[in-house]
Order: C-alpha cells, then sequence, then structure tokens
C-alpha cells in the first residue's frame, strides 16, 4: 500500500468531458499518474452543454420546477461522465470505479441547488484505493445529512468537490483540468495581452472568484486555504505549467496588482424610502439570507428628508434576482423596489496594494479619463471593485490592465528573469453551471 501523501485529486471540467474522444483524453491523463505510482481519484462534470439540456428539460415541463426534483434532475449529468470514463479506463488496462456523490460520502446541507459540503465520509473511496482502484467521483453533488436527498452545490461545484475530497484524503496538491491554461492577469478573451500566472495567494484567488473570476469556484478556494490544499489549475488539452494557488507565505512578493476581473452577471436592488431606524436592514437582510441570496455590494445613503426615509442598494448574482425581489416583496415593508440588470462589476486584485497608496485614485481616474461613470464601489485591502455599465465593461478591463502594465510585454521590462507570478483567467469549462470556463 502507497504513502497517503502519493494520492492524487484530478478534477475534469465539462469541456473536457464534451465528446468521445476528450473522454478518452482524460482517462489517459488519470491513467498515466496511476502508471507514474500514484492512487487517483478523479472527479467529473457533465460532459458539454449537458446541464444546460437539463435545465431545458426541466423548464419545459415546469415554470418554477421544485428544488428537489431540479437536484435529482442535474446530478444524472456527472454520473454519467463517471461512467464512461471508467469504462474508458477499464480498456486501458487499469480497474476504475465509479461513485456518486452520496456513495463517496459528500454530505451536505439541505440547501437545495446550492448546498454546502458538511463532511467527507471517505472510507469507499479509501478502500477503493487500498484493492488498486482509480475511483471516479461525480461532482457537483451530495446526500443531506438530514433528508438524504440528493442535492447539488451549484456552480462550479466540481471544483469544492474535488477540493473537499483531497482534503480528506490528505493529498498534496488538487489538479484541476480545464479549457484554459490556468490562471490570467485578465480575461484573455477581452484582453489580447492577458498574461499567463505562475502562482496565486489563496487571499488574491478568494477576491479574484468573488470579483468575476471563473476559473475556480469562490467556496472550493476557501476550503483549499482553510485545508491547505494548493490548487494546480492546468489545461486538459496540452501541456503546459499552469498556475499554482498557494498560501500567501509560498508565494514570492506580489506586484502592485495582479489581475483584473470583471463580471457581467450582476443585478442591482434599489429599495427607496427605508426607514431610518434600528433592525431595519437586519430584517432585510437576514431575509435574504434565509433564502441564499448572497449579497454583494451595499450602499445606503443617509436620510436628509423630514421624514427620515433613505434609499438602500444592493448587488446580487443576475441568477438570484427573482428570488431577492419576491423576499423583498414579502416583507412588506413598504419601500418601492426597484432593479436595474444591465450593470456589470470591473475588479482589481492584489496583495501589494496593502502597502502602496493611490492605488484607488488611479483606478478612478483612469475609468474617468475613459468617460466610465462609477455607480458603486467596495474596497478589501486587496481589491477594489466598481460597478458601471454592463457595456461599459470590456472598456473598463482593457483601460484597467493597461494602466497597471499587467500586459507580458511589461511585465518582462520590469522583470529581465521573467519570474513573474500567476493570476487567475476566467474560464469556462462547461459541466455544471458556471463550471469551465467562461474566461473571466
Amino acid at each position: 500500500m502507497q504513502a497517503e501523501s502519493e494520492i492524487v485529486v484530478m478534477k475534469f471540467g465539462g469541456t473536457s468531458v464534451a465528446g468521445s474522444d476528450d473522454i478518452r483524453r482524460a482517462a489517459g491523463r488519470i491513467v498515466g499518474a496511476r502508471r507514474e505510482g500514484k492512487r487517483v481519484v478523479a472527479v467529473l462534470s457533465a460532459r458539454g452543454q449537458t446541464t444546460d439540456e437539463l435545465l431545458g428539460m426541466a423548464y419545459e415541463v415546469s415554470d418554477r420546477p421544485l428544488a428537489r426534483e431540479m437536484d435529482m434532475l442535474l446530478s444524472t449529468g456527472e454520473r454519467i461522465s463517471c461512467a464512461l470514463c471508467a469504462m474508458a479506463i477499464h480498456d486501458m488496462g487499469h480497474n476504475a470505479i465509479s461513485l456518486t456523490g452520496s456513495q463517496a460520502g459528500i454530505v451536505t446541507d439541505s440547501s437545495h441547488t446550492k448546498a454546502r459540503i458538511l463532511d467527507v465520509r471517505a472510507k469507499r473511496i479509501r478502500e477503493a484505493l487500498t484493492d488498486d482502484r482509480i475511483v471516479l467521483v461525480a461532482g457537483f453533488q451530495g446526500v443531506s445529512g438530514d433528508s438524504r436527498d440528493v442535492t447539488t452545490l451549484g456552480r462550479g461545484g466540481s471544483d469544492t468537490t474535488a477540493v473537499a475530497i483531497a482534503a480528506a484524503l490528505g493529498a498534496e496538491v488538487c489538479e484541476i483540468y480545464t479549457d484554459v491554461r490556468g490562471v490570467f492577469s485578465a480575461d484573455p478573451r477581452l484582453v489580447a495581452e492577458a498574461r499567463l500566472l505562475k502562482m496565486v495567494s489563496f487571499e488574491e484567488m478568494l477576491e479574484m472568484a468573488a470579483s468575476g473570476a471563473k476559473v475556480l469556484q469562490l467556496r472550493a478556494v476557501e476550503y483549499a486555504r482553510n485545508n491547505g490544499i494548493p490548487i494546480h489549475c492546468r489545461s486538459s488539452f496540452e501541456e503546459g505549467p499552469g498556475t499554482f494557488v498557494l498560501s500567501e507565505e509560498e508565494t514570492m512578493e506580489r506586484p502592485l496588482v495582479t489581475a483584473v476581473t470583471h463580471s457581467e452577471q450582476e443585478a442591482r436592488v434599489t429599495l427607496t424610502g427605508v426607514r431610518d431606524e434600528p433592525g431595519i436592514a437586519g430584517r432585510i437582510f437576514g431575509a435574504l439570507a434565509e433564502s441564499n441570496v448572497n449579497v454583494d455590494m451595499i450602499i445606503q445613503n443617509e436620510p436628509i428628508s423630514e421624514d427620515h426615509k433613505a434609499d438602500l442598494s444592493f448587488t446580487v448574482g443576475r441568477e438570484d434576482l427573482p428570488t431577492a425581489t419576491e423576499v423583498l416583496a414579502g416583507l412588506d415593508l413598504g419601500e418601492r423596489i426597484l432593479t436595474d440588470e444591465r450593470i456589470g462589476k470591473v475588479s482589481i486584485v492584489g496583495a501589494g496594494m496593502r502597502s502602496h497608496p493611490g492605488v484607488a485614485a488611479k483606478v478612478f481616474q483612469v475609468l474617468g479619463d475613459n468617460r466610465i461613470n462609477i455607480e458603486m464601489i467596495s474596497t478589501s485591502p486587496i481589491k477594489i471593485s466598481c460597478v458601471i455599465d454592463a457595456a461599459d465593461v470590456p472598456g473598463a478591463v482593457n483601460a484597467l490592465h493597461q494602466a497597471f502594465e499587467l500586459g507580458e510585454d511589461a511585465v518582462r521590462r520590469e522583470d529581465p528573469t521573467g519570474d513573474h507570478r500567476p493570476i487567475i483567467e476566467p474560464g469556462g469549462d462547461g459541466g455544471e453551471p458556471g463550471d469551465e470556463r467562461d474566461a473571466a
């Protein structure tokens, strides 16, 4: 029996297993790792557009599909991928077994379509590895510890499955195979000069994922950071160094700004006439939290009218907008609810920002010089995000990328050794919603 340190967890996104040749290619990579003496667990997403097709089927028969039944339906895509890949591996002369999320011991809470992993009871995986089997686990799914129902993990959930299994097994690294080469300084579909990053810290990756970079799911990065599991983002279709996501102490000192990220999947909600009294904000955002609506930026103006009422604006993911408006209407607080789906978000991220003043001023100046109006702003020690008109997003990303000299040529001028640091690229791997790499 080999040491546990020789376990490798490999995750393949939707485009990486889309066709029969793709499945055989993924099987070949898995078998290659086994031939190198490693014990292998592979987590697979649904093939290509399978999840979108399943969603379409649901809405063909129901305007508002039940979340429980939606999970039952969507979980089938990853199971198909695993069974087919196991067949390909057997044809290559190796023993493989495919497992559903529940068979693999992925225990979650009961939040259908957005479940969180509570525990990984990996006994069956360990037994299969001990029997010299390659283990294929269906990503994006688990089983509720309370109801015993099938659950799914939401956008990019296979990433979280892979990281959670890697942590449970004590793997040294979790390899994420996708249709992009790694993490970039901006979405290469928008910025021709975007640079592949060799490494990025967990903290930067968390901010990038929260700001629109889609190479990795936010919760997967959180899980990896909390459990000390390095992530290696690599291409399924070519050999290359990819990008390592590591703890900050393992990375060299970073430049002022590491990446420019963006999102065009935001929506803004504005409540007008909010009473300025204790407990109102808690009631509003508590109700949204109970409905699993994730709120990003929040702005409330100071009441100046005689009736002491204010306006409260916040942003949510566009897919959460219907739920958010329904929840707010149900509170019956008397406020007017306004929504805007034509907004976008552009952000700069970099660990070096902590010790360099003037970064925010430069961001605002660059956007102003390009006649881009800023509607909302939020900051953290290593991130500045601006809500702008969705139509202005491409221009804003290019302007900021150029202003902070993040392209390959600019970096080489500053560092002739080329020993610069990587960033995460937005991408799209296909499988479950948002799983493979819509490119940033």
